[in-house]
């Protein structure tokens, strides 16, 4: 974690200095603060991971740990891929004259190196493996990532690498998803090839639609997990993002089914409502599914709403800010989530690998990094400009005015 590059931003992510100024000045500077918290914790937990691939050092230093210990093949891909995949919109704001901007040129130039990497197959951290099943995952989101960070780094990637990861994306048509959010994986895929290349494979692209649309679909916002119902934030952690970017591409290229995005960012808007009342006053929020392990990534969602605009009328998107930052200084201020190098470990809130599903891997762990959707709005969006305000639950608990929650049934 010594990096020129990590140090570089040192002045700009340091505390502001308190200095005399006018009371109004004083009360703004927690607001610039928010932002860089976030953007010097993303360095935190990504650096490790982006700057080894990009030296192609990757499956030399990262440290696999998994509770079935069968992780290993696919961890590296699994942790490049949620690493991109959450900083991608971040990414896609490009370069400019700010520190923080030019913190983001290092990272871009990082990615691109770190990608190009990924799908050669003559480097050491080729991590592009067809496993059974498990590479279809990371695959798709590493292609989601793509999607949300088309101008600054596929459009960067020089031909010969833009062609390996077609190829890459291609291969994982040989997989054949299970029946339930697995689906949206390969419609991810598709989504990107038709993105990139103009051309899909269109019953794998347009299936998972039509299964969601008219089959899982619970009511209020939820859908099931294919047949199955389990309460958990599946929805928030693939299912919702991976449908609201699905159907943005088929809609741009004028598929029928692309007619469903309406109403899926109207269903998306309710979850995000769902999910910002879970937050607890002091940045936690309920224990349920079998994510945990995933940390502030369970709130994919909502960062995504921030990101898209979509946010209900009735939640300003300073309390939403406000609320995602109690939650990830709550597990990233300290160190309790990562070993002596700067790598996370398996756990909550530390060490804590009875709370993983078997599959889960120190790769897995990455998919926290989905709550940083939210930078690529511009420094000065009113998401992170507006004064901080009290999100839903700590309005409630400290005797303040809060309107009533309200289902859809649409």
């Amino acid at each position: 974690m010594s990096d020129k590059i990590l140090l570089m931003s040192n002045s700009f992510f340091k505390r502001l200095k308190k200095e005399e100024k006018p009371p109004v000045i004083e009360e703004e500077a927690p607001v610039w603060e928010d932002r860089i918290f976030w953007v010097s914790t993303l360095q935190k937990i990504t650096f490790p991971v982006i700057s080894n691939l990009a030296k192609g050092s990757l499956r030399k230093n990262m440290p696999v740990e998994s509770k079935s210990g069968e992780g290993e093949k696919f961890a590296y891909l699994e942790a490049f891929a949620r690493v991109f995949n959450g900083i991608a919109p971040w990414l896609e704001l490009g370069v400019d004259t700010s520190e923080e901007g030019k913190v983001r040129e290092k990272y871009i130039k990082l990615t691109l190196k770190a990608i190009s990497n990924a799908v050669n197959t003559n480097s050491n951290d080729y991590i592009f493996v067809v496993e059974p099943k498990q590479s279809l995952v990371d695959v798709a989101l590493f292609a989601q990532g793509l999607l949300r960070a088309k101008k600054q780094i596929w459009l960067n990637l020089p031909m010969d690498i833009q062609a390996r990861i077609i190829r890459e994306l291609k291969n994982t048509r040989i997989i054949a998803p299970y029946e339930n959010h697995w689906l949206l994986y390969t419609s991810m895929v598709e989504a990107a090839l038709l993105e990139f290349t103009g051309e899909c494979d269109k019953e794998r692209l347009t299936y998972a639609i039509s299964k969601f649309r008219d089959e899982f679909y619970v009511g209020d916002a939820i859908y099931s997990n294919g047949d199955e119902f389990d309460v958990g934030y599946y929805n928030s952690l693939i299912i919702h993002p991976m449908l609201n970017d699905i159907l943005a591409v088929m809609r741009k290229y004028g598929l029928q089914e692309g007619e469903f995005l309406d109403v899926q960012l109207m269903r998306s808007s309710r979850l995000s409502s769902q999910l910002e009342r879970m937050i607890s006053p002091d940045g936690t929020y309920p224990l349920l599914g079998k994510s945990l392990a995933y940390r502030c990534g369970v709130f994919h969602l909502l960062s995504q709403a921030a990101l898209l605009k979509i946010l209900p009328r009735n939640i300003a998107p300073a309390q939403v800010r406000s609320a995602l930052t109690k939650i990830i200084q709550r597990q990233f201020t300290g160190s309790q989530n990562f070993n002596s190098e700067g790598w996370l470990i398996c756990g909550l809130n530390a060490s804590q690998i009875d709370i993983c599903d078997d599959e889960t891997n120190t790769g897995s762990v990455y998919a926290c990094c989905a709550v940083f959707l939210a930078l690529g709005l511009k420094a000065n969006d009113m998401f992170w400009e507006a004064p901080s305000e009290e999100w839903s639950s700590l309005k409630a608990w400290n005797g303040h005015q809060i309107q009533p929650d309200q289902s859809i049934n649409f």
